[in-house]
């Protein structure tokens, strides 16, 4: 069974199946012990009472305790990985999203659009054809920031008439196609991660946000950070989301201490100086907050240090995990004192 030091407590997850909470795939499972299967939290099978309730950490520590999957929920498929079922047309999507891609044209390649619509509501908050009208548009606006005209691109964007094309970017965006050139994106998708989904943003630049979907005030936080950016968050992915996505899949498996990403972190000078001094902190090591505040210049500054930290944006790559209270207490983490715990155990495996 699972450690209950680096994982949420038992009430937590309890309520977290109950509701069918998505934000937790992959950070537990729970065995049934009176039919002896065991599922995801987001199982839509009929909820056990919580007295009969067993967790786990991962699916082999479920089966080594004599659990079976579940046949509703398959918790045998990795958390947030495309099935098999899919992965196809998401390859045809990703290379060429101005391609037809209505119910009928799912159909003929033996896929059901129902199925489709349901998966990526779960898995990216929204629908198949929204999430396709969002990489049209990221598309599109590309093209016209490189200097392609507005009609030729809209044409190549799979849009019938000029109309339909300036409503839909025009929806996406919030500005019109003949603004692109002075306007900016940034492109926002969601990673899985052994803690969890992730919401991931990067500009041009490069990153601007990693957080935990389930990060109190998230939106609130992605709001603010377009104001700051002066920039629609548009699902898509770049260059910097990609090299996120491989470099973080590392770092999870132990294989990587650094990471090589480039950076739009926007803030205060101090918070600038906050954020830097966290990339200082060596992987497998901590720091204090008064450790920190005397790293930036400033003994004095250990709640101002506390506040900037809270405001990372940047979970993980811009380590703030790795900073701790004076008596070694973990407190102070957005993402969950039971992740920061993991982490800083992960780190320790060196």
């Amino acid at each position: 069974m699972m450690n209950q030091q680096t994982k949420p407590d038992e009430d937590f997850m309890y309520q977290a199946l109950v509701n069918r909470d998505s934000s937790l795939e992959g950070i537990f499972y729970f065995g049934v012990r009176t039919t002896g299967i065991f599922c995801r939290p987001t199982c839509s099978a009929r909820k056990p009472k919580k007295e009969n309730v067993d967790y786990f950490d991962s699916v082999q520590s479920a089966l080594d305790s004599g659990y079976r999957p579940c046949k509703v929920c398959s918790p045998l498929t990795e958390a947030g990985q495309a099935p098999d079922w899919l992965k196809q047309l998401l390859d045809e999507v990703h290379a060429a999203p101005e391609e037809s891609f209505k119910d009928e044209d799912l159909q003929m390649r033996q896929v059901d659009p129902v199925r489709v619509r349901r998966w990526f509501q779960k898995h990216h908050g929204m629908t198949f054809h929204a999430y396709l009208r969002a990489l049209r548009v990221n598309r599109a606006f590309q093209k016209i920031k490189n200097r392609k005209d507005v009609t030729s691109t809209a044409l190549d964007s799979g849009y019938e008439s000029l109309s339909g094309f300036h409503a839909a970017f025009s929806d996406t965006t919030g500005f019109s196609p003949s603004q692109s050139r002075n306007q900016s994106l940034v492109n926002i998708t969601r990673l899985s991660t052994p803690l969890g989904q992730m919401y991931a943003g990067a500009s041009e630049q490069g990153l601007c946000l990693l957080e935990f979907i389930d990060r109190k005030m998230i939106d609130d936080q992605i709001a603010q950070l377009q104001k700051q950016l002066k920039a629609r968050f548009v699902t898509g992915v770049n260059r910097h989301l990609t090299v996120l996505e491989t470099q973080l899949a590392e770092y999870f498996a132990g294989k990587r201490r650094s990471f090589d990403i480039a950076l739009d972190v926007r803030g205060s000078g101090f918070q600038q100086k906050a954020w830097q001094a966290l990339q200082q902190i060596p992987y497998g090591e901590t720091r204090s907050y008064a450790q920190q505040a005397i790293a930036v210049g400033n003994a004095k500054a250990v709640r101002a240090i506390a506040s900037a930290n809270a405001k990372n944006r940047i979970s993980i790559v811009i380590p703030c995990h790795r900073v701790i209270a004076k008596d070694g207490g973990l407190a102070g983490f957005g993402g969950g004192v039971w992740r920061k715990k993991y982490l800083l155990d992960l780190e320790k495996q060196k």
